[in-house]
């Protein structure tokens, strides 16, 4: 048996769409049992995003039978799927048994359902007081913006993260992934796993909540975009840092280089290689604070440079030559194919449940641990495909189970 960090640790997944998931995803990969509780009519929204991969192979086209959706696929890797319905009477007290036998509850559904489902933490605290309950929300509850639909976009555009994201003269834009979507979740482990400590100590559980936007606008006063927007900075400045100049995205004449010349010395070194040495002399590019007001004329010398060599020659005059940071800005196509990260666990295929691996890969879990293992060894299932084996915690048979199916329970 494999020696996982959460092994032992049981958890009703509640959760759709991805910062839900994307939690009870973490959790599974670091062992804990992830039971996913799905409507029986249909289960996840994400069983019906595009791209599909069924007969044909993947597929933008409409679902057809047999399709399993790639987000799905990714989504519930190592957990069981229980298909129950939580608005019928005996659903829901089907799911109170189960959390009587469990350590945590995700949800992330939107404001009110859990209420009006009966499976909310006041609900839940009496029939299991030991249980750790993690909402995660759009906007909090209750939300600063009732009504408002939360979209991923919705929480960059609130969170002023599109004001420091594009080129400075230029409109906000969008953060290329998900960001509010992917970093609630790792906020809601970091809650979860320490509310599993303080258990240990006072025997209850608690309610851990975060939000989207509390998570996403966290992360702004880290580079002081208040401060330096009085001094007449703007928030956006493109593909370049311009208090750490030159810092930024460089383009050559076959692709673009990162270049991260954050001091003195390798400014310097930039300089030597561009044939320019005396610029370090320059009181504009001598020290950092007159290098970040003459940001633009700075990087503007060094891409004249840049845009008349190759990638691999700008990387060969920096960073072999010289030990400037210096890399290729790679497409996210080469990115996921690299060997390293296939390696290190950190991108791995996807398998479908019958098919076995697909031309596809899902994240890893990107944590490593001297003491035991983490990983998401398990395909997906299929819509209610644990029905037996978590209702049989339950102590229920195979002929109540069959008697729960066809009155629409599970």
């Amino acid at each position: 048996m494999t020696n996982r960090p959460l092994e032992g640790i049981r958890v009703l997944d509640l959760t759709v769409a991805l910062a839900g998931p994307y939690c009870t995803l973490l959790l599974a990969g670091l062992g804990a049992e992830v039971i996913k509780i799905e409507a029986p009519q249909g289960g996840d929204i994400a069983r019906f995003n595009p791209p599909f991969y069924g007969k044909d192979g993947i597929h933008l086209g409409a679902l057809e039978e047999g399709d399993v959706s790639l987000s799905i696929l990714a989504r519930a890797r190592a957990k069981k799927s229980l298909s129950l319905d939580l608005k019928s009477a005996e659903g829901l007290r089907l799911f109170k048994e189960l959390a009587k036998q469990s350590d945590i509850v995700v949800e992330n559904l939107s404001d009110g359902t859990v209420e009006r489902l009966g499976v909310d933490y006041d609900s839940l605290k009496g029939v299991n007081p030991r249980l750790i309950y993690c909402s995660i929300t759009g906007m909090g509850r209750p939300s600063p913006y009732p009504g408002l639909k939360v979209m991923d976009i919705v929480v960059q555009a609130l969170s002023g993260v599109m004001d420091t994201t594009g080129d400075k003269d230029g409109p906000p834009t969008r953060f290329g992934l998900p960001i509010a979507d992917l970093l609630a979740p790792l906020y809601g482990v970091i809650g979860i796993q320490a509310a599993l400590r303080q258990r240990e100590a006072t025997g209850q559980g608690q309610h851990v909540m975060t939000s989207m936007l509390d998570c996403l606008s966290s992360l702004l006063p880290f580079e002081h975009f208040d401060v330096f927007q009085r001094m007449g900075f703007p928030a956006r400045s493109g593909n370049h840092q311009t208090r750490l100049a030159p810092f930024g995205i460089f383009r050559t004449s076959d692709g673009h280089v990162s270049i991260a010349a954050a001091n003195d010395k390798w400014a310097g070194l930039i300089f030597e290689a561009m044939g320019q040495p005396q610029l370090i002399e320059d009181p504009r590019y001598a020290m950092r604070g007159p290098r970040a007001v003459n940001a633009d004329a700075l990087n503007g010398m060094i891409e004249a440079w840049t845009r008349n060599l190759t990638t691999e020659q700008v990387i060969h005059a920096l960073a072999t030559s010289r030990g400037v940071p210096c890399v290729k800005v790679r497409t996210a196509r080469e990115a996921m194919a690299d060997p390293a990260l296939r390696e290190s666990g950190a991108i791995v295929p996807l398998v479908h449940p019958e098919a076995g691996e697909i031309d596809a890969v899902g994240s890893g879990i990107p944590i490593r641990m001297s003491g035991s293992t983490v990983g998401l060894d398990r395909p997906a299932p299929t819509l209610g495909a644990n029905n037996a084996e978590v209702l049989g915690l339950l102590g229920l048979g195979a002929d109540e189970i069959e008697n729960l199916k066809s009155q629409g329970v599970i």
